[in-house]
């Protein structure tokens, strides 16, 4: 699906990554995780190319720089962490920005379907009349996965979303709905890569977990491999607990 190797990145003389190696398989969800300044929001970027690092990443067996734009953009969709909190439309026009790859001037019936099935699926359906400025910041991170998503609706196969910290702003259950509802995807042969902080979402939802700390990978592998006491220690340098959670065995991870 996606590949990059030794990634390294400086911004001046700071090193911000160095040396990764990602490798994602069709179907797979991998949740990058680590304390705050690990890298992992760049990381994201480069492997979206939206940061040109000038090394190689590698999407279905062509280089991101030999994609055509619009082409590559029913492929791959990317959810941002910061998101403009004044944009003056509606709610449906905001997530309707998503079909643009599909339509020159106005959205077709599939486009309609698609907008209305991502509302409906994030529970935002009641506000589609609702002028975007002014929602909770909750009901706008909801807005922007639906927009995201509804990019992707299509009958191409093995598509790519990157989501860089979703659950921000979302109440409980909006975050098992946004995680469940990037699950059910990647169910569908499709692939996701996912910036967490919550470990224990990661570790419930996640095929695999890339731990960072300070630009580099600290661990990589299964929520099982990964989520150790000695790893999370040593990458967050913070005493933690590991058990099993009482319904579905995965880590959980208790700090303290």
């Amino acid at each position: 699906m996606i590949k990059a190797h030794q990634i390294s990145y400086k911004h001046k003389d700071f090193h911000i990554l160095d040396g990764i190696d990602v490798a994602l398989e069709y179907g797979e969800f991998l949740a990058i995780v680590g304390p705050n300044g690990a890298g992992k929001s760049s990381l994201l970027s480069i492997l979206a190319n939206e940061i040109r690092s000038g090394q190689k990443i590698v999407f279905k067996n062509k280089t991101m720089t030999e994609w055509d734009v619009k082409e590559l953009s029913r492929h791959k969709a990317k959810f941002s962490q910061h998101n403009s909190n004044d944009i003056p439309l509606d709610v449906k026009d905001v997530i309707m920005m998503g079909r643009y790859p599909y339509f020159d001037a106005q959205p077709g019936k599939e486009d309609l379907e698609a907008m209305n099935n991502m509302m409906y699926d994030t529970d935002i359906f009641h506000l589609k009349d609702r002028e975007y400025n002014t929602l909770s910041g909750g009901e706008k991170q909801r807005v922007h996965l639906s927009r995201v998503m509804a990019q992707l609706q299509n009958e191409i196969a093995h598509k790519l979303v990157f989501l860089d910290e979703p659950l921000n702003n979302l109440d409980i259950k909006h975050q098992y709905k946004a995680l469940e509802i990037i699950k059910n995807f990647t169910q569908k042969a499709n692939s996701a890569v996912v910036v967490l902080h919550d470990l224990n979402l990661a570790a419930q939802f996640a095929d695999k977990i890339l731990l960072m700390k300070s630009g580099k990978v600290s661990a990589y592998g299964t929520p099982q491999e990964v989520f150790t006491a000695e790893n999370i220690s040593h990458a967050y340098n913070f005493p933690c607990t590991i058990c099993g959670h009482p319904i579905t065995n995965n880590p959980m991870i208790i700090f303290g």
